[in-house]
């Protein structure tokens, strides 16, 4: 009895270590609540997580610190521009934007966030000496207005604490939830309903009215802002936008706001980690992208 006891505890301590030294777990990015934009990941924050490192300054911007003797672009997006818990800083397209062309662009993205997101968070914390603003956005954006349902500390993708114990944290969050979810007891949360379903529904009936916020501040500001569309796989393979996707473009001609389309800019199916998130690749075409944007001095 006592030698099975030991073989137990010495298990546990084996997959215990191993989940914190190899995947990261009892590291998990945290987030906080706002009033303004629903929610952000909570600043300073240094993580190891599946392998990738994930760095957050004291604005919750997923860069560096703001470097007043540099020109600074506001990136702005969704969990396509965030990259994601997998996709390590060095790699993302925001990072890579900023080491090959001596600008800094603020990260200012979270998943499942968007236009009028992307507007509140400018409204509270300021531009930060922008000269410029992109947004990254796809064509569910159109319809996705912030409805402040909870989701830090309720949905599995938005934890606001670290569990005590990796083997507790693979259950909780990625055993349970799954296993739940196949018998209809969970709710996606947002991020996962896109690489689950294979496209987003429109939360809401009427245009995202963060465009239109966006490119006031923009113009009171007196700086060039722009738009990359980025596609969805299903878009891709048809060829074309869905009519979300299409309204955004009658919106950004009708405003005389330039818009690059990715499926017209050599989007392709080597490029996503799932059906909208980009990986490594996708995310250094993101970058070359958002380059030939940003192509003022």
């Amino acid at each position: 009895m006592i030698k099975k006891l030991l073989f137990i505890v010495l298990l546990f301590f084996i997959l215990e270590t191993c989940l914190r030294l190899a995947f990261g777990f009892c590291d998990a990015l945290l987030y906080q609540r706002s009033e303004e934009y629903e929610y952000i990941a909570q600043p300073n924050q240094e993580r190891r997580r599946f392998g990738a490192r994930i760095f957050y300054n004291s604005w919750s911007q997923r860069n560096e610190e703001p470097d007043t003797t540099r020109v600074r672009v506001l990136g702005l997006g969704d969990s396509v521009l965030f990259g994601g818990t997998w996709m390590d800083q060095d790699s993302l397209a925001s990072t890579l934007f900023t080491l090959e062309t001596g600008m800094q662009m603020l990260n200012v993205s979270c998943g499942s966030w968007g236009p009028d997101n992307c507007a509140a968070y400018i409204k509270k914390h300021g531009a930060f000496g922008a000269k410029a603003m992109v947004l990254v956005c796809s064509s569910h954006d159109a319809r996705d207005v912030m409805s402040h349902e909870e989701v830090v500390g309720v949905m599995p993708n938005y934890p606001d604490g670290q569990y005590m114990s990796a083997i507790a944290e693979l259950l909780g969050r990625y055993v349970v939830p799954r296993v739940w979810g196949v018998i209809g007891r969970t709710k996606d949360d947002p991020d996962a309903k896109v690489a689950n379903n294979g496209y987003v529904r429109a939360k809401s009936d009427v245009f995202n009215p963060g465009f239109d916020k966006l490119k006031d501040i923009a113009d009171s500001l007196n700086i060039p802002f722009a738009i990359y569309l980025h596609a969805e796989q299903g878009e891709l393979a048809k060829g074309e936008y869905n009519s979300m996707g299409k309204s955004i473009i009658a919106w950004a001609q009708e405003n005389e706001v330039p818009l690059m389309q990715g499926l017209r800019n050599g989007e392709a199916e080597t490029m996503y980690r799932d059906v909208i998130h980009l990986n490594e690749k996708g995310q250094r075409h993101l970058a070359d992208c958002l380059k030939k944007i940003v192509n003022f001095k």
